[in-house]
């Protein structure tokens, strides 16, 4: 039997609380052994409404996580989840991200963003139909974090804590997805001047297109569409990379363009 619908509501506005005070969570299937991923999904809810009624933000996009086998092994997570994007979690390019009172324990991966130019809504997106609907591909970083205390997370917990969400930046750079081949798009993550991570977009599910549609068609089951002008992630092509207050993290999407983020 899955979670009471209080149940969920209470996680829900638990969560978000441990959001805004910056604290972790023991982790949620430690301490209840029935929740599924339908528990989790609408106990993400509940934290994203209470997040957009406390706050005022606006959702201006989704995101899919836990996609490349290098984060899935660093996680002891095996299979994506799935999120929600507001405007609050938007940093721009090169600018200044503060850790204190806003992010607990913040991990940088290196990613692929969609902006879309129409509606999408599962089941039955195509790869083809993602390419459609994309107005073009941008080099990104989302920054991770957890209001699981250690990062100690099954799926469950990590759909609930609306996939790990903390913030994300986009690069300046705009190309259109029909003029790459996104499989074998290269990314070098360097940290303080320093390369650490290499990847490929076949690292996400073998092509980010296909990432996309996973997540058009997983969000249509709980009749949530993609809209246009939205901004989707679709997972990390390296191994995620704690930072701390200040850490400069440096992407190079090849033959797209970069994204930088500092830590203070």
């Amino acid at each position: 039997m899955s979670l009471s619908s209080e149940q969920r509501q209470h996680l829900g506005e638990e969560l978000f609380r441990a959001l805004s005070s910056c604290q972790t969570l023991a982790p949620l299937t430690e301490r209840f052994d029935n929740i599924d991923i339908e528990d989790a999904y609408y106990i993400s809810q509940a934290m994203l409404k209470a997040r957009l009624d406390h706050t005022k933000e606006r959702i201006v996009g989704k995101k899919i996580g836990v996609t490349s086998l290098a984060v899935q092994e660093m996680l002891g997570v095996y299979q994506p989840d799935f999120g929600f994007l507001t405007s609050n979690m938007a940093v721009n390019n090169k600018a200044d991200c503060p850790i204190e009172g806003n992010l607990i324990q913040p991990r940088a991966e290196a990613e692929i963003a969609f902006l879309l130019k129409q509606d999408l809504q599962g089941p039955g997106v195509t790869e083809q139909d993602v390419l459609n609907a994309t107005e073009c591909i941008m080099p990104c970083f989302e920054i991770v974090d957890s209001r699981i205390k250690d990062w100690k997370i099954k799926i469950q917990d990590t759909i609930a804590d609306n996939a790990s969400c903390g913030v994300f930046v986009i690069g300046d750079e705009r190309v259109s997805p029909h003029e790459v081949d996104l499989p074998n798009l290269e990314v070098t993550v360097f940290k303080n001047g320093a390369p650490i991570s290499n990847g490929k977009g076949s690292a996400v599910q073998g092509n980010p297109l296909t990432a996309v549609a996973w997540l058009a068609n997983t969000l249509g089951e709980f009749g949530i569409p993609f809209k246009a002008g939205e901004v989707i992630l679709s997972g990390s092509l390296v191994p995620l990379e704690p930072v701390v207050a200040g850490d400069e993290m440096h992407m190079e999407l090849s033959g797209i363009g970069s994204a930088t983020v500092r830590f203070c």
